[in-house]
């Protein structure tokens, strides 16, 4: 599990750099109305590395065979108003949140990974489960962040940009 826990400290500063700098016309922009704009994404990740990951691999470590709390981070996007919430204070949130998710992985003494709660529908959901699927978690934003990227250069340069390469 250490290669899981240091690919999740390496993406702390990949998030960073892919997040850092960016302005509101391109924080703001979506390619439809449907899909999430960056300050959304930045929300998403910070509420998914408190309440969701860390959260849940906490709670099988400590709490196996005890179903943890239900939630529904598709709503969040609404409920917590993330388009109106401060990009930058909520991307410095995040890259803080993720220091200390890091810091209390480095600090577990011989984690029982294979503890579980039983899903209704899913089975066994260990805590190696919740932790290599925060760490797939990041490489769909880190997909979904270059890709959104990518569409706003054309979207602005109004150039052909299929010399580049096909995505």
């Amino acid at each position: 599990m250490n290669f899981v826990i240091n690919q999740l400290q390496q993406n702390k500063s990949v998030f960073y750099n892919l997040l850092k700098d960016i302005n509101e016309d391109m924080f703001l922009w979506k390619q439809t109305p449907e899909k999430w704009c960056l300050l959304e994404i930045v929300c998403h990740l910070y509420d998914e590395e408190r309440e969701d990951f860390r959260f849940r691999t906490k709670w099988v470590l400590e709490k196996p065979k005890q179903t943890p709390p239900q939630f529904n981070p598709v709503i969040w996007v609404t409920e917590r108003n993330y388009i109106e919430q401060d990009y930058n204070q909520v991307l410095k949130n995040f890259i803080n949140e993720r220091e200390q998710s890091i810091k209390w992985l480095q600090s577990l003494k011989s984690p029982k990974w294979d503890n579980y709660y039983e899903h209704p529908k899913k089975g066994k959901l260990t805590a190696k489960f919740f932790l290599t699927n925060w760490l797939a978690h990041d490489y769909l934003h880190i997909r979904q962040i270059t890709k959104l990227k990518f569409d706003y250069l054309k979207h602005q340069s109004g150039e052909n940009i299929d010399y580049a390469g096909s995505w």
